[in-house]
Order: structure tokens, then C-alpha cells, then sequence
């Protein structure tokens, strides 16, 4: 159950504090107060989409916190985000959208994504927006509503794991009857390529090789004369000895003092290492020396091959393995290719088997779709009997077609107004009320199916009017004493029904426009039902017709 819900800086709302009761919970007030913005604030701390146009002018950001009471440590959504309800079993869920459009989400205290609080927010309430009923036009959503009571998931689920499995064959076999002379061409093209890279016998790693000898060889003469130049302060030459030579007189001039003492021990040490160091990198150097083989041909050798790189890099990839990992896939394809009337046949053999797979799984679906739809028409008509609409008749609709993601079928729904009148689809005959009051029909059986402790109704009403205000309002008690519900309302009939009555008003202040929620007793819900049915001019009998209204729902409260 929804226990408060806090908002700052939201629209019109710089910060109020709701704090909703169990049962019937109804907000109403002028047109344009922010009682839509009530809601808009729920949907947001329940994930849903927000943008900065939410913000109140002139703040840097907004914010929304709920509670929730009675929340089970195994909700879903909550073991994914790591969250948790504490030891009483309260939830809380708070977002925080900046002036940059990013929001910050948090469940339990835990930082979470707007989808994981999507995910937990789904399971705790459900909002039937003032636009909502104009989904049953939608025939396409039909199915889906109609899987949701049923709970078709897992009969749905084969069904998709078949299709898909056709879906893939199909989409392989359609690859592979391409246009013969299209496929000619296509085989052409990769035996040249292959041909071409085949003929480069590309080494992994070799332009690393290639790049350091090339630029050795383009800095040959450089090379050599600093080897040489460093062979002779090292090694010496006819007439004078090098470095290596220096040393080893050093050390030989140590030799006679080494013992007079631990100093002169340790310098000898040390010079008869440098003599060995520098011994073996003159070796190193005379070695690098007269290896060093400069030919201008292999110069020549190694562009040319640098240059080949360079061009096939340009076609086949940016590195040489690239290349090689694309020879590979063209060898896969034409082989694919050449054996493509052996691969067909047994492609075709496959899709045989899956398409009957799909036919069995499709007729499996639409036996649990019929089964439920049943249930749920007995279950809608029953519904709309209580919501004053007597003469209706509903119907599902079964037309078979061909498998696609969803089944083997095209479900609508019908309906008929009048009686005498075929039953025909709902978006050709329906009107604005009607349409409201099945999608309440439809919201309240399928909530019944689902764990979701609070149900929000913004101007449920819309359309609707006298009598079947009434039976509307008596819904909405009735549904109120299984679940806590909120809704948003112009009409009398549903806020004298409420058990709890809160008014949404606006104000001035400073310039600015300002919005507060108020908890009405019961002598200001007399003087706002008055409002809602006289307008301004707030008369002694449209106050005593108002509490002739609150007392009829309290009479009527007390039956259920």
C-alpha cells in the first residue's frame, strides 16, 4: 500500500506532503490546481519517463520519494537491484531529476537504474491514465490483454522459441536463393579476393618486422658509422687501444694494493666488472657491425612489400590479422556457396520439421487463448453489469492467420451497445464513456490476476456522467476494499464516495503560482463536492445535496 508520497519542485508544486489511507483515496480540485501533476510525481518515482520541462521554474531540480507498506523482501525486481523492504516491511523509492535531464534512483536507499525502478515500481502500483481507454481501439493490443489474464507466459514462450527457430531457417534459406547471376558474380568477386590475399602469404605480426627493417635500412650508412665510431672507443685500433684496454691497465695497476685493505679490495672488484661489461659490449658492437648487411635491393624489397600491405589494408582490413580473419570468412562463403544446393535440402527438410513445430505450438497457444477469453468475457460482462451497462454484449474474436511473433492469431474485441445491434469491433461503435468504463472493467478483473497492492485512476471519468457516475463510483468502493485506491476526479459521485478526500488548490504568492494538497473533513468535502457541482456559487441547498451525497456513500461503504 502506497503510505506517502513527498514531492519538491515539480511543476506548479514546490513541496507537498500526501500522506493516503487504505481504501478509497480521491484528489480533486480545479481544472489546471495540479492534481494530474499528483500523479505525474507517482509515475516518476515509479520509473516512469520524465524530462526537465517537469522541473518548477527557477529550481535546479526536482524530487519525488514514496513509501510503501507491506512490501515482500520477494518482490520482483528487488533481489536484481539488491534492495530490500526494512524489518516492518516498508519500501521506500526516491528520484532526483536535475536541470540536465539525468535522474538519480534510489530503492531501499540502494542506487539503482531507471529501469530496475521501473521494474520494482511495476509491482507495487498500477496507473490508469485519462488516455488509457483509448487503447482498446488499438486492436493489436487486444492479444496482449488478453495473454495477461490468461497468463499464457509459458505457453507463449514455446511458442516464440518455435517461431524463432523458423524464423532463422527461414531467413538462411532466403540468403542462400539469391539470383544465379547474382551469386555467379558473388562467387567471382571472392575467388579473386582470395586469390589475391592467398597470393600475399600475410604473416601475422610482420608489419611490425617490416616497419622496424625498413627504417634499419633507410639509415644504413648512419647505422654503420656509429657502430664503427663505437668500435673504436671501445676496442682501439693498430695504433692506440680503445676503452676495453684503458680498463684492463687499471685494473692491472690495482692488482699489487687489492690486499692493503677492504677499500681497495672492493675498487678492484669493481674495475674487473666494468672490464668485463665493457668487454662484452664491444663484442655486442663489433658483432652488429659486420652483420649489418646494407643492399639496396633489399631496401627496394621491403617498400615494395610495405606498399602491398598498405593497399590490401585498404580492401581487406586495417591489420594484418584482419585480413587473414577476412580470408577466412570468404573461404566460409564461397565453400558456404559452392554446397549451397546440399545445405538448401537440408535446410529445407529442417523448416519442414520446424514448421509443424511452430503449427503444434501455435494450436497449443490458441487453445490457452480461448480457454482464457471465456473466462474473461463472463468476467467483463460481470463488470460492466455493475457499471450500468445492462444491454451489452461482449465478445473475443478468433480469426486464424499466419504464425508471425505473437501466434496464429488475430484477437478483437467486440461489442455490442444496443440491443438488436451485431457485435462489432469496440474503436467502430464505442463512445468516449463506454470506452472508460470497460477499460475500468478490463483494469479491474486483470488486477485481480496480480499482486499490485494499489491501483491509481487519473479522471477515470472522462466521458462519463450521471447514473453511471454512480455505478462508477460503487466500482471503485468495491475494488477499494482489495486493494487501496487512488484516483483523480471531477465527479461528485466519486469523491463522495471516497473514504479519504484530499483537494488539490492552487494559489498566489509572491508572483509566483503555488500548489498545495489538503486532507478535507467532513465539512469542507460538503463545500467542495458543492463546488464541483455548482461551480463558484457554493448555494445552502448545493451544501445540504452534497451531504445527502456523502451520507448516501457512506451507507452504501457500509454494505461492502
Amino acid at each position: 500500500m502506497l503510505e506517502w508520497l513527498h514531492i519538491e519542485n515539480i511543476a506548479v508544486i514546490e513541496e507537498a506532503d500526501i500522506r493516503f489511507q487504505p481504501g478509497f483515496n480521491a484528489l480533486t480540485g480545479e481544472t489546471g490546481a495540479g492534481k494530474s501533476i499528483v500523479i505525474d510525481a507517482l509515475g516518476a518515482v515509479l520509473g516512469g519517463r520524465t524530462s526537465r520541462e517537469l522541473i518548477r521554474t527557477g529550481a535546479e531540480r526536482a524530487f519525488a520519494s514514496a513509501a510503501f507498506s507491506g512490501v515482500s523482501a520477494d518482490l520482483p525486481g528487488l533481489a536484481e537491484c539488491g534492495a530490500a523492504p526494512d524489518e516492518d516491511g516498508c519500501l521506500v523509492m526516491q528520484r532526483e531529476i536535475g536541470s540536465d535531464g539525468r535522474s538519480l534512483c534510489r530503492v531501499g536507499g540502494r542506487p539503482v537504474t531507471v529501469s530496475q525502478m521501473r521494474r520494482v515500481g511495476e509491482e507495487l502500483l498500477n496507473i490508469h491514465g485519462q488516455h488509457d481507454g483509448v487503447q482498446l481501439l488499438d486492436e493489436e493490443r487486444h492479444v496482449a490483454y488478453l495473454d495477461r489474464f490468461g497468463r499464457t507466459e509459458d505457453v507463449l514462450a514455446a511458442y516464440q522459441a518455435s517461431y524463432s527457430a523458423m524464423a532463422e531457417l527461414q531467413k538462411k534459406i532466403s540468403a542462400l536463393r539469391m539470383d544465379e547471376a547474382e551469386k555467379a558474380r558473388r562467387m567471382d568477386s571472392l575467388r579473386f579476393q582470395i586469390d589475391e590475399l592467398e597470393r600475399a602469404q600475410l604473416t601475422p605480426g610482420e608489419e611490425e618486422g617490416l616497419a622496424e627493417r625498413r627504417n634499419l635500412l633507410r639509415n644504413g650508412e648512419k647505422y654503420l658509422s656509429a657502430l664503427s665510431g663505437a668500435d673504436y672507443c671501445l676496442s682501439g685500433g693498430e695504433e692506440s687501444g680503445g676503452a676495453v684496454s684503458a680498463i684492463r691497465d687499471a685494473e692491472e695497476a690495482l692488482y699489487g694494493i687489492r690486499t692493503l685493505g677492504e677499500e681497495m679490495g672492493r675498487l678492484y672488484e669493481r674495475l674487473g666488472a666494468l672490464r668485463s661489461e665493457a668487454y662484452d659490449i664491444a663484442e655486442t658492437v663489433r658483432d652488429l657491425r659486420e652483420s649489418f648487411d646494407f643492399s639496396p635491393a633489399e631496401l627496394d624489397a621491403v617498400e615494395s612489400r610495405t606498399d602491398l600491405l598498405y593497399r590490401l589494408k585498404k580492401k581487406y582490413g586495417a591489420t594484418v590479422e584482419d585480413m587473414l580473419a577476412y580470408l577466412d570468412r570468404c573461404r566460409a562463403e564461397l565453400d558456404a556457396m559452392e554446397t549451397a544446393d546440399d545445405t538448401l535440402a537440408r535446410l529445407e527438410k529442417q523448416l519442414t520439421g520446424a514448421r509443424k513445430a511452430v503449427e503444434e505450438a501455435g494450436a497449443a497457444l490458441t487453445a490457452a487463448r480461448k480457454a482464457a477469453a471465456a473466462e474473461l468475457e463472463a468476467r467483463i460482462l460481470r463488470e460492466l453489469r455493475d457499471l450500468d451497462m445492462n444491454k451489452v454484449r461482449f465478445a473475443i474474436d478468433f480469426a486464424p492467420r499466419e504464425p508471425g511473433a505473437d501466434g496464429c492469431d488475430t484477437v478483437r474485441f467486440l461489442m455490442s451497445a444496443n440491443v438488436g445491434e451485431d457485435l462489432r469491433p469496440i474503436a467502430r461503435i464505442a463512445s468516449g464513456g463506454e470506452l472508460a468504463r470497460i477499460m475500468l472493467a478490463l483494469k479491474n478483473v486483470l488486477a485481480e490476476q496480480e499482486s499490485v497492492g494499489t491501483l491509481v485512476f487519473d479522471e477515470v471519468d472522462t466521458g462519463v456522467s450521471g447514473r453511471a457516475a454512480q455505478k462508477v463510483a460503487e466500482k471503485l468502493a468495491q475494488v477499494s476494499r482489495r486493494k487501496q485506491v487512488l484516483c483523480v476526479t471531477h465527479l461528485p459521485q466519486l469523491a463522495a464516495m471516497a473514504d479519504t478526500h484530499f483537494s488539490v488548490e492552487k494559489g498566489e504568492r509572491d508572483g509566483r503560482t503555488y500548489t498545495k494538497v489538503v486532507l478535507l473533513d467532513r465539512e469542507r468535502r460538503k463545500a467542495e463536492l458543492a463546488r464541483i457541482t455548482g461551480g463558484a456559487k457554493v448555494t445552502p441547498a448545493l451544501l445540504e445535496s452534497a451531504g445527502e451525497l456523502l451520507d448516501e456513500a457512506e451507507a452504501y461503504r457500509a454494505t461492502l
